[in-house]
C-alpha cells in the first residue's frame, strides 16, 4: 500500500536530472534510464533547480574520475543547500568500481546503481522511497538489464542516434577499467537490435551509430557486426551507419569485406591503435602488433582509397623508451590520422599497471606535445584540402543561435552551414569555404554537377 501511494505521489510531481559523464555508451545509457523511470512517473527536467531527483551517470575512463564524482557531489550539496534533498543516485562505472564505499563516504548518496544493474532502477527507487535505506546495485547482469530495457522503445528522436550492440570486455589490458566496472563481453541478440534500430529509424533517426566496448567483437547465434550493418542499412529511413570502438584484434575479415558491399556503411574507421611499438604493445597486453595493424590499414585502403582513419593513444606508458615513442611517431606519419585522441598514460585502481613505474612527467608532456602536434597538424592539414570543394552533410540540428545548421561529413567532421530547419534530418551538399583544425565552414549548394570531395 505504501509503495502504490509512493508511486502515485511519483506521478503528479516528481522530475529526474541526469549529467552524463564519458562515452556514448553512458549517453544511450542515460537515456534508456529515462525511458525507465518515466513508468514510475518521473518526468525529465534539463533545469536541476527543479529536479527531486539527481543522478550522476559516470565514466572512470578519465584520470581522478572517482575525485571528480564527489567534487560534483559537493557541488550538488550546494545547489540544493537551501531546498529539500534531491533522491541522489549515483550510477555508472565509478559507482560499479566503489560501490558500497560511496555510501560510506559521502553520506549525501542516497542509492549506487552499476552500469549493468539499469533494469532495477525503478524497484530500487520505489523501495528507497518506501524504507529510505539506502543501497548499492553492481551485480553484472547484461541478460537482464538487456531483456528489461527491450520493452520500452527507444524513441531518442535525434537524426544521428547511438545503439549499444554490446557491452563488457574480456581482453583484459593491462591499463584499462573496462573489464572490472563492465563486466565480460556480452553481446544482444540479433532481432533485438534490429527491432531497436527500425524503432530510432521510425522516430527520425538517419544515422545509427552502433555502440560497444568491443564493437567489433560483437557475435550473437553466429551473427557478426558485418550482419548487423548489412540489416540495419537495408532500413530505407537510414542513410549513414557507424559503429564504435573498435579492438584491431576483432577486425575480422568479414567486417573488412562488408566495406566492398556496403552503401551507408561510412568510410571512417575509428580504431585504437594506442601505440606503435610493439614491446609496448606487448606491455598493454593488447593482443595485436603494429604489422597486423598496418595489414587492417591497407587491405581497408584497397578496398575504399577513401577509408580514413582515427585512433587512440596512450604515450608515456611505463617502460616507453625513446625509441618506442619514435615508433608511434612514425606510425601517426605513415596512416595520417584523420582525428585522434591521445593522453599520458595515468594509473587506474585495481588494473594491472596501477602500481608501475611512471615516466618522468617533464617528458611525458614533450611527448605528449609532439604527438598531438603531429595530429592536429594532419587534422589541418585535411580540412584545409577540403577548402573549395563539396561535402556530403547530414544535418543534425540548428546552432545555438538558430541561425545556421550543423552537421558532419561522412568522416565525422562538424560542418556549419547557411542552412535552415528544413536540412535537419538530410543529406545535402556544401560547398566549403574556409576551415579550423576541428571544423569546416560552408554554404549549401543547390545545384551542381561538380565532384563531391
Amino acid at each position: 500500500m505504501k509503495m502504490q501511494q509512493d508511486l502515485d505521489n511519483l506521478k503528479k510531481k516528481d522530475k529526474i536530472f541526469i549529467k552524463t559523464f564519458g562515452c556514448q555508451m553512458n549517453e544511450y545509457d542515460s537515456n534508456r534510464i529515462y525511458d525507465s523511470v518515466k513508468k514510475i512517473g518521473y518526468e525529465k527536467t534539463d533545469n536541476y533547480q527543479e529536479a527531486n531527483c539527481y543522478l550522476l551517470n559516470t565514466c572512470h575512463i578519465r584520470d581522478k574520475a572517482k575525485e571528480k564524482v564527489y567534487h560534483e557531489i559537493g557541488r550538488v550539496k550546494k545547489l540544493f543547500r537551501f531546498k529539500k534533498k534531491p533522491l541522489v543516485i549515483v550510477a555508472g562505472c565509478v559507482a560499479q568500481a566503489e560501490n558500497e564505499e560511496m555510501l560510506k563516504r559521502e553520506p549525501y548518496i542516497d542509492l549506487v546503481l552499476g552500469p549493468q544493474a539499469y533494469h532495477k532502477i525503478n524497484d530500487t527507487i520505489l523501495n528507497f522511497n518506501e524504507k529510505k535505506k539506502k543501497k548499492e546495485e553492481t551485480e553484472f547482469d547484461a541478460v537482464s538489464k538487456f531483456q528489461y530495457l527491450s520493452k520500452f522503445q527507444n524513441k531518442d528522436g535525434k537524426v544521428s542516434s547511438f545503439l549499444t550492440i554490446q557491452e563488457g570486455c574480456d581482453k583484459f589490458c593491462h591499463f584499462c577499467v573496462v573489464p572490472y566496472t563492465r563486466g565480460p563481453e556480452y553481446s544482444r541478440p540479433f532481432k533485438q537490435i534490429l527491432d531497436e534500430a527500425k524503432c530510432l529509424a521510425d522516430n527520425g533517426a538517419r544515422e545509427i551509430i552502433l555502440l560497444g566496448q568491443n564493437v567489433n567483437a560483437y557475435n550473437y547465434e553466429g551473427y557478426r557486426l558485418s550482419d548487423l550493418i548489412t540489416n540495419i542499412e537495408k532500413l530505407s529511413e537510414i542513410k549513414r551507419v557507424r559503429y564504435t570502438t573498435s579492438h584491431p584484434k576483432d577486425m575480422t575479415d568479414d567486417l573488412i569485406e562488408v566495406y566492398k558491399t556496403s552503401k551507408k556503411l561510412m568510410p571512417l574507421v575509428h580504431l585504437p591503435v594506442q601505440s606503435g611499438s610493439n614491446k609496448i604493445l606487448k606491455l598493454m597486453n593488447r593482443k595485436h602488433t603494429v604489422e597486423e595493424y598496418l595489414n587492417t590499414f591497407d587491405r581497408l585502403k584497397e578496398i575504399n582509397p577513401r577509408i580514413q582513419f582515427s585512433s587512440d593513444f596512450i604515450i608515456a606508458y611505463p617502460g616507453e623508451e625513446n625509441q618506442d615513442f619514435e615508433n608511434t611517431f612514425n606510425l601517426i606519419e605513415r596512416v595520417k590520422f584523420i582525428n585522434s585522441y591521445s593522453f599520458i598514460f595515468s594509473p587506474r585502481p585495481g588494473t594491472v599497471a596501477e602500481n608501475l613505474h611512471l615516466i618522468d612527467k617533464t617528458i611525458s608532456i614533450e611527448r605528449l606535445e609532439k604527438i598531438q602536434h603531429k595530429l592536429f597538424e594532419n587534422q589541418i592539414e585535411i580540412n584545409q584540402s577540403l577548402e573549395n570543394s563539396i561535402v556530403d552533410v547530414l544535418g543534425e540540428n540548428l546552432t545555438d543561435d538558430k541561425m545556421k545548421v550543423f552537421g558532419r561529413t561522412e568522416y565525422m567532421t562538424s560542418v556549419i552551414f547557411n542552412g535552415n530547419k528544413s536540412d535537419i534530418g538530410k543529406i545535402v551538399k556544401v560547398r566549403i569555404k574556409k576551415s579550423n583544425r576541428n571544423s569546416l565552414f560552408g554554404e549549401i549548394v543547390s545545384n551542381s554537377n561538380q565532384k563531391v570531395a
